[in-house]
């Protein structure tokens, strides 16, 4: 009888446990068998807080045995995008990280794919697009019509760099040139070490064109085509998960409002002032 009423506890507690689970958001953490941890890396990078630290919190749960990134990105901010990089290397050297790309995977999308054991995408995934971007708005004449002028003070000459409310020189185009140049080198040698191709070979490709999911198979981008449940078909098999492995989502915050329009309003300003609202060079797509 003791053992009886102990099974009916332990099966009460799993079902419990596995309702909480789905009501927090978390899936099939409490689920029982061997697992990978799905990481979604979703629209223009500006912050790589959130996505590192369920990199680092999948990496360290015993349960979870491998990490399918399902990325669906146009890029974004080059240090965001760097940041998310160097994290998945560090997880990837723990357990087997596997890249899903959905609609889209490129520019900053496509460099956080780079460090994982394998790439996938679809047939019509939008990828590539390497490259490094830096748009400046010059709204000087239309102040001008208004009756607006601005007044500057500054200690040297390129300290207002970029501004919109003065046309740029020649010296400004030549160091902001070389700021795009040695990022986009970064990010060449970053494409190189991964493929393992060669840097020149890698020029070739990155002039920023895009490319399909099939044809970026065939230029060696892209290691072949499949869903998000065939990337966690080949993640399982790299950890060695015998049969179906089950798919863990990390737990989802709870909305709130103040979020809500907080990210509406950064949005729709962007959408008015440019992509350059986001700040500085960026590993950016722009459709």
């Amino acid at each position: 009888m003791a053992l009886v009423t102990f099974g009916a506890i332990f099966i009460l507690f799993v079902v419990f446990a596995a309702l909480l689970g789905r009501c927090s958001g978390g899936g099939a953490r409490f689920s029982m068998g061997e697992k990978v941890g799905v990481v979604e890396i979703t629209g223009v990078l500006t912050s790589s807080q959130e996505i590192n630290e369920q990199l680092v919190a999948f990496r360290d749960d015993n349960s979870i045995k491998a990490i399918v990134l399902r990325v669906d990105s146009p890029g974004g901010g080059v240090a965001p995008s760097q940041e998310i990089h160097d994290q998945i290397a560090r997880v990837a050297k723990v357990k087997p990280v596997v890249v899903s790309m959905g609609s889209v995977a490129a520019s900053g999308g496509y460099y956080v794919s780079l460090p994982a054991a394998r790439i996938l995408a679809n047939p019509g995934t939008i990828t590539g697009s390497i490259g490094v971007i830096m748009e400046v708005t010059n709204i000087e004449e239309l102040f001008r019509k208004v009756g607006v002028k601005s007044q500057v003070v500054k200690s040297g000459e390129h300290k207002d760099i970029g501004s919109p409310l003065r046309g740029m020189s020649d010296s400004d185009r030549r160091i902001l040139q070389g700021v795009i140049d040695d990022v986009y080198e970064q990010f060449v040698d970053a494409v190189a070490e991964a493929r393992q191709m060669a840097p020149a070979k890698v020029k070739v490709l990155a002039d920023g064109r895009i490319f399909t999911g099939r044809q970026a198979v065939t230029v060696g981008l892209v290691d072949e085509l499949g869903s998000l449940y065939d990337a966690a078909t080949v993640a399982g098999q790299l950890a060695g998960i015998k049969g179906e492995p089950k798919l863990v989502y990390p737990p989802k915050k709870k909305a709130r409002l103040v979020d809500y329009l907080v990210s509406e309003t950064l949005h729709n300003l962007r959408r008015g002032l440019g992509s350059e609202a986001v700040g500085g060079a960026q590993f950016l797509w722009s459709e």
